[in-house]
């Protein structure tokens, strides 16, 4: 694993026990560390050892405080303890001490701004991390690489995965993770000379203190979790954070398209190498079918940026952006019938990403709603000339149907099978049936994989 020894000796706390939490708890114990876990569910509690009967057979709180010098495993019924067992403790750090421990790692989806958990760590002395922070920390004991860390509200995932792809195309050894793809520290290292190309949120940025990328690049900013942020300045800022970790020589590419990343791109803030860039200088892109559209425009330009950066030739460049074959849930085509597109996009969780989607058809059956994250869809409204109809689902949906029913015809479904028969009943050929919801998920489903997913069922289906 990534972390390989990385901190033997050392003892960390580990709070939510989602997908990057577990990859967490694994890394930490394969490196030698000691580990005390915990989630507020039993049944992710019981993913660490599944079995045993160890992932429930602590309570919240464990008796008298244990420094992290005494062992952290209590003994229990059942098998012999795997590697790394014995190092770990199922007990709430919100109960137990968290004396002389090296850090507490929490989940992105933790919301420190409102979350007891962080007062508990700033009580304790403790530094609030998350597991880039561990990847930054582990770095030193890494071949000889770089670093490639991109953020923005919109376009991360497709700009992650161009630059990924470009990478191959060229040969040179590359993973990447982050918010995409493997939780970081389940990857095996890199060969030297290999690049890890990082997805990052606002939420993982917040949780990292040390990360000094080879190349940070900002796509965009625009309103998106501002239950987490006090206003637009302030997440902002956590957008910017990641140029501040930075040593003078790496490279801070930055789009130029939007007032806040304008704003950034002048900042005091910025300590790399300051690289501009302006995505409406962006003409042909015919010969790259899987990045249509103004919003991919601005991905191609900050990819062939960082690649540059890289020392990618344009040949490689140029061979990667043809034959970039796209992501899951991002404007993907799921199936046509008797003329009918059906388009998943289920990971337009805004408004802003939503627009270009409604943008690239000319006649649009839309299927929107979920967990809102605002109270309109101003983004969107440019766009609303495409659209034949709409089905609202979800949280959202009777607010959306009031926002719209004015300007188009409006289904309130509810769930999302039932928007997806009447959108196909009602569409001709040549029209599409899109799913790009401007919204978060778990109001219905797990995220927004799992709606995606159930998308494409329900064409199936139909």
């Amino acid at each position: 694993m990534i972390t390989s020894g990385a901190f033997s000796g050392k003892s960390y706390a580990v709070y939510g026990l989602a997908r990057s939490g577990l990859a967490t708890v694994e890394a930490l114990l394969a490196s030698g560390a000691l580990v005390m876990a915990w989630d507020e569910k039993e049944e992710a509690r019981n993913q660490l050892l599944p079995g045993t009967g160890r992932g429930t057979a602590q309570s919240a709180v464990e008796g008298p405080a244990q420094s992290p010098e005494q062992p952290l495993h209590q003994a229990s019924p059942g098998p012999p303890p795997r590697l790394g067992e014995g190092n770990l403790r199922i007990a709430d750090p919100m109960a137990n001490s968290l004396y002389g421990y090296s850090g507490l790692v929490v989940s992105p989806g933790v919301p420190i701004n409102r979350h007891p958990i962080a007062r508990r760590a700033r009580e304790a002395k403790v530094p609030l991390i998350g597991d880039i922070e561990l990847f930054a920390q582990a770095r030193a004991s890494l071949p000889a690489h770089k670093v490639v860390g991109i953020t923005g509200t919109n376009g991360k995932s497709t700009t992650t995965a161009l630059v990924h792809h470009i990478l191959k195309t060229a040969g040179i050894p590359t993973t990447m993770g982050g918010n995409i793809g493997l939780p970081i520290l389940a990857q095996e290292p890199l060969p030297e000379g290999g690049v890890y190309v990082l997805e990052l949120s606002s939420f993982q940025i917040d949780l990292t203190q040390s990360l000094d990328c080879d190349v940070a690049a900002l796509l965009n900013v625009t309103p998106d979790h501002l239950d987490r942020y006090e206003d637009m300045d302030d997440y902002a800022a956590s957008k910017t954070r990641l140029f501040t970790m930075q040593s003078p020589d790496h490279a801070a590419v930055i789009t130029t398209n939007d007032d806040y990343t304008r704003a950034v791109s002048l900042s005091d803030l910025i300590v790399g190498r300051r690289i501009g860039v302006n995505s409406v200088l962006m003409k042909d892109m015919s010969g790259w079918p899987a990045l249509q559209g103004p919003h991919n425009a601005q991905n191609a330009a900050v990819a062939i940026a960082i690649c540059w950066e890289l020392g990618v030739s344009d040949d490689a460049i140029n061979g990667g952006l043809a034959t970039y074959p796209g992501l899951p849930h991002r404007m993907e085509r799921v199936a046509e019938r008797n003329g009918v597109l059906f388009v998943n996009d289920s990971k337009a969780t805004n408004p802003t990403a939503t627009a270009p989607a409604l943008g690239a058809y000319p006649a649009v059956h839309w299927i929107l709603g979920g967990l809102p994250k605002g109270d309109d869809l101003a983004p969107c409204e440019p766009y609303l000339g495409h659209v034949r109809a709409a089905y609202t689902i979800g949280e959202a949906g009777p607010m959306f149907a009031r926002l719209l029913r004015p300007k188009v015809t409006v289904s309130e479904c509810e769930v999302l099978e039932r928007a997806v028969d009447a959108a196909a009943r009602a569409a001709k050929a040549g029209e599409v049936v899109l799913l790009s919801p401007a919204c978060a998920s778990f109001d219905q489903f797990r995220d927004y994989e799992a709606r995606g997913q159930a998308f494409r069922a329900a064409v199936e289906a139909l």
